[in-house]
């Protein structure tokens, strides 16, 4: 067994090493294009560095993943190659199970569950599901994380690093610095299984009650900080109901809405994770009746001020207030905008907004796929941005930005249509950031949740 981990050591440094040099190639190929001064087939690079970048199983597969999410991250060409790759490392063998379980619960883990099935239900950029029973008979679903990932993790982010000198070479427009910064202490987070479990708490009293959204439970006995036991949540997978009944299917996706606005408006929060394995769904007489909320490793926390300007622009665009928009940009900490800029940055705006903003029934996005949702729009900025920018994004945006295009792509998936407009007023109903700072006060410390900065 201890060959076996430091098998799978050896084998993890020689990917880093010889994906290092096939990144750093791709660098340098981009760097004579500017220098020498001949045009870069900007396709072929992204495909090249994608497979470098396949080399490797594990975090920075999700940073990449996330990074082709994120509209303003990577040119088109990048984030398509970087959206087919897969996320998922090579599962742990039943004996390399036993060690980890071992080193995480002590020697006679076994004798704390009636059951434990060794082989992964499922496996993911940072750990392994498994199957198993309490010893009172419930259920649970054993998150077990892959060994040595703190190092992996901090190898990954001076990969990321290279991706976003390659990305600032060929494309100014926008300031990418603070976006690396939040991916990393995202990543860095997602480590920590005991402030997921946290979190897992915090979403659970924030939702107790709500009859469209389930949030497991959590095994405090079973659990440390790499490892997370909580109840099992049974559940069909999301994209079985492509093809069910419109309202079956517009069900799912109003609880899909619920689940990211609710939190956000009124406690400051967000799932900022809105991968479709992270949810699935549950049924009340054989018909859908809401989601099973999965996975809570990716969790943003939002100043009150800035949940205020999110609303506050929302209000400027449906008024038509320059000044309130103008307001809302600059409480996020955009700064020495001219009328030029805010005009650029209205276009995702009102792209975002755009259907909460459009009181009737309506499909997210119209003649689009969920793999090009905002693209276009994201393109039409870029190309303005290079004449007005560049723009430094505030490091808030880059888990909004993401949760909104994938809760739009779940949506295109679902072909759900709704009335986006008035079930997000009646969300945002009697607002107020003293109330929001008051709520969040209290919920987030009655689950040791560390307040939001």
């Amino acid at each position: 067994m201890a060959d076996e981990e430091e098998n799978r050591f050896s084998a993890r440094a020689a990917r880093y090493v010889r994906v290092g040099a096939n990144v750093g190639a791709v660098a340098a190929r981009v760097a004579g294009s500017r220098l020498f001064g001949y045009e870069l087939d900007r396709a072929k690079n992204a495909a090249e560095l994608a497979a470098a970048l396949g080399g490797l199983k594990g975090p920075i597969m999700k940073a990449a993943q996330l990074l082709s999410t994120i509209p303003e991250a990577l040119p088109p060409e990048y984030a398509r190659e970087l959206a087919q790759l897969q996320s998922a490392a090579p599962p742990m063998g039943p004996a390399f199970v036993r060690r980890r379980m071992q080193a995480e619960l002590g020697p006679g883990w076994q004798d704390r569950f009636r059951s434990f099935e060794l082989q992964a239900a499922a496996s993911a950029s940072l750990g392994q599901v498994h199957r198993a029973v309490a010893p009172d008979g419930q259920p649970l679903a054993v998150k077990l994380q892959y060994p040595d990932m703190q190092s992996a993790v901090e190898a990954d982010v001076n990969q990321l690093k290279v991706v976003f000198a390659i990305h600032a070479r060929m494309d100014q427009a926008i300031d990418t610095g603070e976006i690396l910064a939040e991916i990393a202490a995202r990543l860095r987070e997602e480590l920590d299984y005991d402030l997921e479990a946290r979190h897992t708490a915090l979403y659970a009293a924030i939702l107790a009650g709500d009859p469209l959204i389930n949030v497991p439970g959590t095994r405090p006995e079973l659990s440390t900080k790499r490892l997370l036991t909580m109840t099992w949540a049974e559940g069909r997978p999301l994209l079985g109901y492509k093809v069910a009944p419109q309202e079956h299917r517009d069900q799912i996706a109003r609880a899909m809405f619920r689940a990211w606005w609710f939190p956000f408006a009124h406690f400051g929060v967000i799932h900022g994770d809105p991968h479709l394995g992270n949810y699935n769904v549950f049924e009340n007489d054989g018909h859908p009746a809401g989601i099973n909320l999965l996975d809570y490793g990716c969790i943003r926390s939002f100043a009150p001020k800035f949940v205020a300007g999110v609303i506050d622009l929302y209000r400027g665009l449906q008024r038509n207030d320059d000044a309130l928009i103008v307001h809302a940009y600059e409480t996020w900490g955009f700064r020495g905008l001219s009328k030029e800029l805010i005009e650029v940055l209205n276009i995702w705006a009102r792209f975002i907004y755009g259907p909460l903003l459009d009181d009737r029934v309506r499909s997210i996005a119209e003649g689009t796929t969920p793999g090009e949702y905002g693209r276009k729009e994201a393109f039409t900025v870029h190309q303005a941005l290079r004449d007005k920018g560049p723009v430094r994004v505030p490091r808030e945006f880059v888990f909004m930005d993401r949760a909104a295009i994938g809760l739009g792509g779940v949506f295109l998936h679902l072909d759900a249509r709704l009335n986006f407009c008035r079930i997000f007023n009646e969300t945002i109903e009697g607002f107020e950031i003293s109330k929001l700072t008051e709520r969040q006060a209290a919920m987030f410390t009655s689950v040791g949740v560390p307040m939001p900065a």
